[in-house]
Formats: structure tokens, sequence, C-alpha cells
């Protein structure tokens, strides 16, 4: 990616308002490298600390929330922004491991759920500590209270453009 003053010069410049200036550049980068190494850095210590990636973590997280700790495998999924399939094979690692089970949901047999067992919630709550110790150091911490707030609505808004139907 360019800024418009080093970018690929658009005959007429009739795109010039496609380029990032470079303020916006920089802050852009800075957003990139925090989206690629925050995930890495989390389900690093994830990993060395509970044996659990980042997406296996915030499933067990997802259903020891949800009533009876249990959930629609789609529902689940697009929870985790993840496919269906990718979230199936996680919860049969899952499920390998005891911490998970699935069935079909009893209201609707064309669904299956996935059921926290009680090794997951076990799993869940020895990872907690140090997860949240390790996410209050690199970003809560890190912001006064003000600045999180803002950066959980900064967030959002950008969550709703990308959810809401193309312009």
């Amino acid at each position: 990616m360019t800024t418009r003053d080093e970018g690929l010069q658009v005959q007429g410049d009739e795109h010039a308002d496609l380029w990032l200036a470079p303020g916006e550049l920089t802050s852009w980068m800075s957003v990139v490298r925090l989206m690629t190494r925050l995930p890495w850095a989390i389900d690093a210590q994830l990993q060395r600390d509970a044996d659990l990636s980042m997406v296996e973590y915030m499933t067990l997280a997802m259903l020891s929330e949800a009533p009876e700790r249990t959930l629609r495998m789609s529902a689940l999924a697009e929870n985790a922004s993840t496919s269906l399939s990718r979230l199936s094979h996680m919860i049969k690692r899952l499920e390998s491991r005891g911490y998970v089970r699935r069935e079909p949901d009893p209201t609707d047999g064309r669904f299956t759920n996935a059921i926290l067992l009680p090794a997951g919630m076990s799993k869940l709550e020895s990872a907690a500590p140090a997860h949240v110790a390790y996410v209050r150091h690199l970003v809560v911490d890190n912001l006064s209270g003000e600045r999180l707030r803002r950066l959980g609505q900064d967030a959002e808004r950008i969550l709703q453009r990308i959810d809401s139907p193309a312009r």
C-alpha cells in the first residue's frame, strides 16, 4: 500500500482520493500490525500456558457463558467468526480431549449442539487467570479507562461496517 505522494500516478488524478495520506497510512499500518501481532501473542501465551489455541479458548469461554453450557454449532461458528467446517474440526479435537461433546439439538434434529463438559470447564478455569493477566498486561492496563472505552467503541463501529450490507 502506498500514499498518494509516493504511489502510482493515475492519469488525471481522478482516483487521487483512493490513496491514503501519509498520516492515514501510518495509522493504518499500526492497525494492520496490531491485527496480526495481538492474536499471535495471545495464541502463543495460551499455547504455552494452557495448551489451547486462542480459538479453542474462546470457544470454551462462549460455551461456558451459554445457557446449560450448550450452543448450536452454527451459532458457535458465527460467534467465533469461523466456518462451520473449521469449527467442526476444532470441536472434534476438543472432544478427543474430553472438553466438549456434540449431540443432535433436541428441539430440531437438523442442528448439532456443542456442550461444554466438566473437564472443559475445568480447563477454561485453569487457563483463565494467566490469560486474563496477559490481556491486562498487553491491552487493558496499557490504556486509560477512557482510551480503552473509545477503542472498544471504535472496534464496534468497524465491526458494524463489516457486518452491514455492502454499499
